[in-house]
């Protein structure tokens, strides 16, 4: 409203001709708009009503906008061709298909249909309402398109998630450009949004060719288009390249920054995406924002970094950033995979907004830490607040009730989310039912449900069924899963691995030999387990019988000692989980050299006393180790937080959280 009144004041023409001086601001609050608008523009003039509707377009005032819109019209006046795009823009901007559509028969009926910048804002109207078929239409039907067209037709495929068909318009552009001697002329904006197609579509070969353009075209100093095409590349998996094109890039603004840092956390790389963020602070050319916290704070969570995500914490303290919802789902996140579920609602209560992220991280952490019934709590009160749940609140829902085995209220709301909250079961919902109905010992209603299923069931669900064999050592259906994983991820060696457990289980060492020559023979190689303990800063890796570290011998000595402890308490080797067809005695001494084993050792010894051992596993934990850590807590009177590929298990006092049921 208030764009209004500046237009009023000082940008229109009065009556008299003259331009109109600015007014001060006590009339500006209180005046009559209508009043106001009378008095000082001449509402004869077409071009005033022209300034009026673009000044508040372009000010995000687009209800105003086309109430301006249709006040001219009113009047009878003729809209011209500078009328219809900004009032076009309006429509875009509200989601207005209907107005649009209307706008669109008025620029029709006045002649303007064809018009070039008419139809180009037709064209990004239509797609920002969600009707891409009719923009294209439009597209087609449009002679001399120019690169707003191009780039408007483009955009739309990309907003309405079809990038592949965004990277086919591009092609037609540079086949009509090859063919035309003047051709069209490509600007940055246009290859800014190519390159956004390319990072959807996810393939290298489109991503280098838009980049060779890139070079040819001499965008390689902008830094937009650095920007795009490091992220194109990244989304290729490109990691590497992707460095390349930000190291190469002659001028970085933050978005630049937060960008490689976001990438290397969501692939993985929480090392890199660290020494990323040092750079950009030691640089002191731009500063870190609320978008770098959370992207630091991811890596933290995925790397269990935990001392320093409380150091961004504090960070995100001081820049008085805690009220952001984006950076307070970030902390809650974090300090949930850093094993610290509890400084996580702290984190979370304090939050003064939530969001259906911020509730879901909340009943997701729970859940990873076999804490279903107050996972269950947090979700209700999600419902209760009016927050409606969507598939990612569904799928860490329905996880935190397989972790603690309650199948009643698993079902529960597998078969509510869609009647309730109109959310369609995916291929992770299903995943979770058939891991509790199978964790559960209901193997074969586990099947059932696969073979109910309305999507086709992937490696993930056949994955959660020959896991649950492997708990309850069922070969027969094991082996059915087994083929069906083998079938849709070859190359993957673990389910190989889980097979030859089951048969190792059952004791039948000639299956168990077979497995180990047909990995052989496909030249599959089992994924190295390794354990990781960061104390105080410094991150500790540990592979399976490791000699590398420089404390190796002190821990082998100081695990004997704990050994000559544990046996006094009973304990004794879970030789189950040794595949090999070895004696005993060898079978012990593999066990004694798993990564976690090491790592809590070495936590242990260089740890204060009565603090807690955090470590990271790749792998899901063995059963041997399993009991090992629960006993070792006991004699050493320490909690071990373990967080594997699969869950968290907090052990105490010879106990764990989990209550072996993992």
């Amino acid at each position: 409203m208030m764009t209004w009144f500046r237009i009023a004041s000082t940008a229109c023409t009065a009556p008299n001709g003259k331009r109109a001086h600015s007014t001060s601001p006590a009339w500006t609050k209180t005046a009559n708009l209508t009043s106001m608008f009378g008095k000082y523009v001449d509402k004869t003039s077409v071009s005033a009503w022209n300034a009026v509707i673009a000044d508040l377009a372009r000010g995000g005032d687009s209800l105003e906008a086309l109430s301006a819109f249709a006040s001219m019209r009113r009047l009878s006046l003729h809209p011209n061709r500078s009328t219809f795009p900004c009032a076009i823009k309006a429509c875009a901007a509200l989601s207005d298909l209907r107005a649009g559509a209307q706008a669109h028969q008025q620029a029709f009926a006045f002649g303007f249909g064809r018009d070039l910048f008419v139809s180009s804002a037709l064209i990004d109207m239509y797609a920002k309402c969600g009707s891409v078929d009719d923009a294209r239409n439009l597209f087609d039907e449009t002679p001399g398109r120019n690169a707003v067209s191009w780039t408007s037709m483009i955009a739309g495929y990309v907003q309405n998630d079809r990038a592949r068909d965004a990277v086919c318009v591009f092609k037609e552009l540079l086949a009509e450009e090859s063919g035309d001697e003047d051709g069209v002329f490509v600007d940055a904006v246009l290859v800014g949004s190519v390159l956004s197609a390319c990072s959807r579509v996810g393939r290298r070969s489109v991503t280098e060719g838009v980049h060779g353009l890139v070079v040819k075209s001499g965008f390689e100093g902008c830094v937009g288009v650095g920007n795009t095409l490091m992220d194109a590349y990244a989304k290729c998996g490109e990691m590497g390249v992707a460095r390349k094109v930000f190291d190469g890039m002659d001028e970085s603004d933050v978005y630049s920054w937060n960008s490689m840092i976001a990438e290397y956390a969501q692939n993985g790389l929480s090392a890199e995406a660290f020494c990323v963020f040092g750079d950009m602070v030691k640089s002191g050319k731009v500063r870190c924002n609320a978008v770098t916290l959370s992207a630091v704070l991811l890596a933290c969570a995925n790397s269990g970094a935990l001392q320093l995500g409380k150091c961004i914490h504090d960070q995100v303290i001081k820049m008085d950033l805690e009220d952001d919802v984006f950076v307070g789902t970030s902390i809650v996140d974090m300090y949930c995979k850093c094993g610290r579920v509890e400084m996580a609602r702290k984190a979370f209560d304090r939050m003064k907004e939530k969001n259906v992220k911020s509730w879901t991280s909340m009943v997701a952490g729970y859940g990873m830490h076999g804490r279903a019934e107050e996972a269950m709590e947090v979700f209700y009160k999600m419902i209760r607040s009016g927050v409606k749940p969507n598939y990612i609140t569904f799928v860490s829902v329905l996880a935190a009730c397989s972790h603690a085995g309650m199948l009643k209220e698993g079902w529960h709301w597998f078969n509510r989310m869609k009647c309730e909250f109109n959310v369609e079961p995916g291929i992770e919902h299903y995943s979770c039912m058939v891991d509790l109905l199978g964790r559960a010992g209901y193997l074969n209603e586990a099947y059932g449900l696969i073979q109910e299923m309305n999507v086709k069931p992937d490696f993930i669900i056949w994955g959660s069924l020959l896991g649950a064999c492997r708990i309850h050592k069922n070969v027969e259906l094991g082996e059915v899963s087994a083929r069906k994983l083998f079938e849709l991820d070859p190359s993957n060696c673990g389910y190989h691995v889980l097979l030859s457990n089951i048969y190792a289980d059952a004791g039948r060492w000639d299956d168990v030999e077979r497995m180990r020559i047909l990995m052989k023979s496909r030249g599959l190689l089992k994924t190295p387990g390794f354990s990781i303990v960061e104390l105080k800063g410094r991150i500790h890796l540990f592979l399976v019988g490791d000699k590398e570290h420089p404390q190796h011998e002190k821990i082998y000595e100081y695990l004997d000692k704990l050994n000559v402890k544990l046996q006094e308490l009973g304990y004794m080797p879970n030789l189950t989980s040794v595949l090999h067809d070895v004696d005993e005695e060898e079978k012990g001494m593999v066990l004694r050299v798993h990564s976690e084993k090491l790592a809590v050792a070495f936590g242990i010894m260089n740890s204060v006393p009565g603090s807690i051992i955090q470590i990271i596993k790749n792998l899901r934990i063995c059963g041997d180790c399993h009991i090992t850590i629960k006993l070792i807590s006991k004699v050493v009177n320490r909690e071990i937080v373990v967080r594997d590929s699969k869950r968290f298990h907090h052990f105490k006092d010879g106990l764990c959280s989990c209550g072996d049921y993992w």
